[in-house]
């Protein structure tokens, strides 16, 4: 597998992928590398954004206002639909604790008479009108102007978000560019895992960025939303598809078949045997390691660990690249304090 050029747009089939996520940079709107990473986040009703990393710096984009914190860059996500198709949306309003779907079912409050496919209906007429609905006995308005909701007996106002629902397109294909934008989210890690190839010469070598636009944790992103998918794309002059469920990758020009393989980092299985761990759950719900390399985030494991042992139903707050969180030993649960959002914690002995 030659592994000679370094700029790769990820670009899935038109038919599969619905969406391209951009930035305009000195007048020009370019592709952003790897973007499903930022859908699938911004799928998620409770993030408010994230952090991507290019060629001019890092920049954090809200989710809410599509804007950047960087006054010299723009962000847009545009629709690759063809005419006549329309795109699965999702309609949330934020309860006391959690983000709920208009129309699902809940064990602590009435389910509302509209959908989010009625929503979505009446927000494609007037995306700044409103419109009534019932819950039970109560009344309630929906302003899509300010994105509220509004109880009309009480007055009390809720956050209403609108995003598209994550479809898992793991197949794609790479095409080589130049000068483009590279993207990764800090707020979305490997896991700990390093995905590597059988070399020419018998050697395993790691998926890098700067030879191929997919690294290890690019790939580990994907094998977590699709375990047993595929993954196509494009190095040099070749075209390969990478299987997850035969774990190998073939050239698609010649039917070069090699060996591929997942493998735990040896630094984490290693503090694992000398400390317990501790682990939150992610919006995947797949547990990953607290670590400095991740996030940015200000305590490792082991940190966190000295600080359980001195006081084990205290609490002990730490940061990350964009956020201050709140670990709770008693409740087991990590607390963002900006925006409340709580994740479940554990500690593996």
């Amino acid at each position: 597998m030659d592994l000679e050029e370094s700029d790769y747009i990820l670009e899935t089939q038109a038919d599969e992928k619905h969406y391209e996520w951009q930035l305009l940079v000195a007048q020009q709107w370019l592709r952003i590398d790897n973007d499903f990473v930022i859908e699938t986040h911004y799928c998620q009703p409770g993030a408010k954004g994230m952090t991507i990393n290019t060629i001019h710096g890092q920049v954090f984009i809200d989710f809410d206002k599509l804007q950047t914190t960087n006054s010299a860059m723009k962000v847009q996500r545009c629709s690759l639909l063809r005419q006549g198709q329309t795109e699965d949306v999702g309609w949330y309003y934020r309860d006391d604790q959690l983000w709920l779907e208009y129309g699902s079912q809940s064990t602590s409050v009435l389910s509302a008479s509209v959908s989010s496919r009625d929503v979505e209906r009446q927000f494609a007429l007037n995306p700044q009108g409103s419109f009534s609905f019932t819950v039970g006995a109560i009344g309630y308005r929906l302003d899509f102007s300010t994105m509220s909701q509004i109880n009309c007996n009480s007055g009390m106002r809720r956050k209403v978000r609108r995003r598209p629902k994550f479809k898992s397109n793991t197949t794609g294909s790479l095409y080589a560019t130049s000068g483009l934008l590279s993207a990764s989210s800090s707020q979305l890690s490997d896991g700990g895992f390093r995905w590597e190839f059988m070399g020419d010469e018998g050697v395993w070598t790691e998926y890098q960025a700067h030879a191929c636009s997919l690294d290890s944790a690019a790939i580990e992103r994907q094998y977590q939303l699709d375990p047993r998918g595929q993954l196509s794309f494009r190095a040099g002059r070749f075209s390969y598809t990478l299987d997850f469920s035969a774990m190998h990758q073939v050239n698609d020009s010649v039917g070069t078949r090699r060996a591929v393989r997942r493998t735990a980092d040896s630094q984490q299985i290693s503090s694992g045997r000398d400390t317990p761990r501790w682990q939150f759950q992610d919006i995947y719900g797949i547990w990953k390691d607290y670590s400095k390399k991740s996030y940015g985030c200000s305590m490792s494991s082991q940190d966190i660990e000295l600080q359980y042992q001195l006081n084990p139903s205290g609490t002990v707050t730490f940061t990350t690249m964009s956020f201050k969180y709140e670990l709770n030993f008693a409740a087991m649960t990590q607390k963002n304090l900006s925006t409340t959002t709580t994740r479940s914690v554990r500690r593996l002995t």
